[in-house]
C-alpha cells in the first residue's frame, strides 16, 4: 500500500484523479486484501489498467488498484486452446506470451496498449462480422466482489453470470484473471486502397460480408476513403511483412509525426485543415502486405485525442455516415481526424454494444487540444435516432435512463449488480451516470 499525492490522468487527458491511496497488488489475496480493508474504512476502491479510456470509468477518487504486478499467463492448454491470463497483463505483451503455444487473440482492435481486464470490461472490439469483442473470448474468469471474496464464474461454475461478467464495466468487481479461448497463430493478408467514398458505402453490405475484416477510414473534407481488407491465412502462409523503413515511414513519419503537426496547426489555424486533410488522402498511399495477425491488426498511435464511438445496426452504417459528413458541411467544422467504421458479430454479453444484432460502428475523434463537445453532442444525436449504443469506455452523455431503452438485458445486468457489490464498493461517478447509483 502507498500513499499517493499524485494526479492519475487517463491517455487522452479527459480525465484525472488524485486518489486517495494507491494499492499495487500482485495476487488475487492482495486484491481481496486491499477490497476489505477499503470497505473496513468506508471507501470505494477501482482498479486501473492502461489509462486507454476516455470515459471516467476507471477514475477512483478513493483507493485506485493499479495491477501492473498482477499480469502474465497463468495456465494454458494446447489441446484446447484455452489460455488463463492475470488481469493486468497488456495486450501488446500478448504476441511474446502466447508464441510458445503457437495461439493467439481471434481478434484484435487497433490499439494494443490496454490491459486484457480493461478491454475485455469496456466492450474493446476489432472489426469483422465472424468475430465478437474481445469479451465474446472469455470462457471463464475469477473476481474480487465487493465483500472481498474471490468467486469463479465459467461455463460449470456460476455459468448464469458469465454474460454479465465478460463485459462487467467494472461494476460487479476486481477481476484477476480471465481464461480465454484461442485460436492457431496465424496470418493476415493486409490489402489498404483508396476508393470513392460514397462507391464504398453503396457496397458497404457486401464488403462487410465478402471479408474476414474489414475497415473504412474517412477523412472529413475529402470524396474518397481508405478501405481496409484483412484475410485471414494459415500460420504457416508465406508473409510479405512490411520493411522497417517503410512502416517507419508510414506508421511514425506521416501517421504520428507529420499528423501531429497538421493537428497542431489546424488547432490556431482551423482553415487549413481541409487542404491538409486533402493532402493526407493523397500521401496515404496503398499497401499490399502479410505478416503475423497482431502486426495487421494494430498500429502504434502517439498522436493524442478524444475519441466517441457508436454501435449501429449494420445496415443503417451508411445512412448515418452520409447524415454526418452532411452535418460537419453544414456547420462548417474544420475536422483533422478521420472518421472509423468497423463491424463486429452479434453477441449474447447483457452490456455488449453488439448484444443481440450485426453491429456497425462510426468512430469520431478530435485532436486533444480541441473541444470536442460540440461535435461529438451534434453526431451523439444522429446515432440515437438510429438506435446507437456508445462505446463504454469513449466519450459520450448518456445516462442510465436512456441506456435501458437500447439494452435488453440492462435490468438483469442491475440484478447481478446487486448481488456482487450491494454496498457499491466499485461505484463511481461514471457508473453512476450510466447504471445508476
Amino acid at each position: 500500500m502507498t500513499a499517493s499525492g499524485a494526479v492519475w490522468r487517463n491517455w487522452g487527458r479527459t480525465e484525472s484523479v488524485r486518489p486517495k491511496r494507491v494499492e499495487r497488488p500482485a495476487t488475487a489475496g492482495a486484491v481481496q486484501r486491499a477490497v476489505a480493508a477499503a470497505a473496513a474504512s468506508g471507501l470505494r476502491v477501482k482498479p486501473v489498467g492502461s489509462g486507454h479510456s476516455f470515459t471516467g470509468i476507471a477514475v477512483a477518487p478513493d483507493v485506485q488498484l493499479d495491477l501492473t504486478d498482477l499480469s502474465g499467463v497463468i495456465d494454458a492448454d494446447v489441446a484446447t486452446g484455452r489460455v488463463t491470463i492475470a488481469a493486468g497483463t497488456r495486450l501488446h505483451e500478448l504476441p511474446r506470451l502466447l508464441a510458445p503455444y503457437g495461439l493467439a487473440l481471434p481478434n484484435m482492435g487497433d490499439i494494443d496498449k490496454q490491459t486484457i481486464a480493461g478491454a475485455t470490461s469496456t466492450g474493446t472490439h476489432g472489426t469483422g462480422l465472424g468475430f465478437g469483442g474481445l469479451a465474446t473470448q472469455i470462457v471463464a474468469a475469477k473476481l474480487v466482489d465487493g465483500a472481498g471474496e474471490l468467486l469463479t464464474v465459467s461455463e460449470t461454475e456460476r455459468p448464469e453470470l458469465l454474460p454479465a461478467v465478460r463485459l462487467g464495466l467494472g461494476a460487479l468487481g476486481v477481476l484477476v484473471e480471465v481464461t480465454l479461448q484461442l485460436v492457431p497463430r496465424f496470418v493476415l493478408h493486409a490489402v489498404e486502397k483508396h476508393a470513392p467514398l460514397e462507391a464504398v458505402l453503396d457496397g458497404w453490405l457486401d464488403r462487410v460480408r465478402g471479408a474476414d475484416h474489414f475497415d473504412l477510414y474517412w477523412f472529413p473534407h475529402t470524396d474518397t476513403a481508405l478501405a481496409k481488407t484483412n484475410t485471414r491465412l494459415p500460420g504457416d502462409a508465406p508473409r510479405k511483412p512490411l520493411g522497417r523503413l517503410t512502416r517507419w515511414v508510414d506508421d511514425e513519419l506521416l501517421a504520428n509525426g507529420a499528423y501531429r503537426a497538421i493537428c497542431g496547426l489546424g488547432r490556431v489555424a482551423p482553415a487549413t485543415t481541409p487542404f491538409f486533410a486533402r493532402q493526407v488522402d493523397k500521401f496515404t498511399g496503398d499497401r499490399d502486405f502479410s505478416d503475423f495477425s497482431p502486426a495487421v491488426f494494430t498500429t502504434n498511435r502517439t498522436v493524442r485525442f478524444r475519441e466517441m464511438e457508436y454501435a449501429v445496426p449494420i445496415a443503417v452504417v451508411p445512412e448515418a455516415l452520409r447524415e454526418v459528413r452532411a452535418l460537419i458541411e453544414r456547420r462548417g467544422w474544420r475536422i483533422s481526424f478521420p472518421i472509423e467504421v468497423r463491424a463486429a458479430a452479434s453477441d449474447d454479453n447483457w452490456l455488449s454494444t453488439a448484444y443481440g444484432r450485426e453491429t456497425g460502428y462510426l468512430a469520431v475523434h478530435r485532436y486533444f487540444r480541441e473541444d470536442p463537445r460540440e461535435y461529438f453532442a451534434a453526431v451523439e444525436q444522429i446515432m440515437a435516432g438510429y438506435g446507437g449504443r456508445p462505446h463504454w469506455g469513449k466519450m459520450h452523455s448518456r445516462t442510465a435512463a436512456e441506456l435501458r431503452e437500447v439494452y435488453p438485458r440492462f435490468e438483469d445486468f442491475l440484478l447481478v449488480r446487486d448481488e456482487l457489490d450491494p454496498e457499491r464498493r466499485f461505484a463511481n461517478p461514471y457508473l453512476e451516470r450510466v447504471l445508476g447509483a
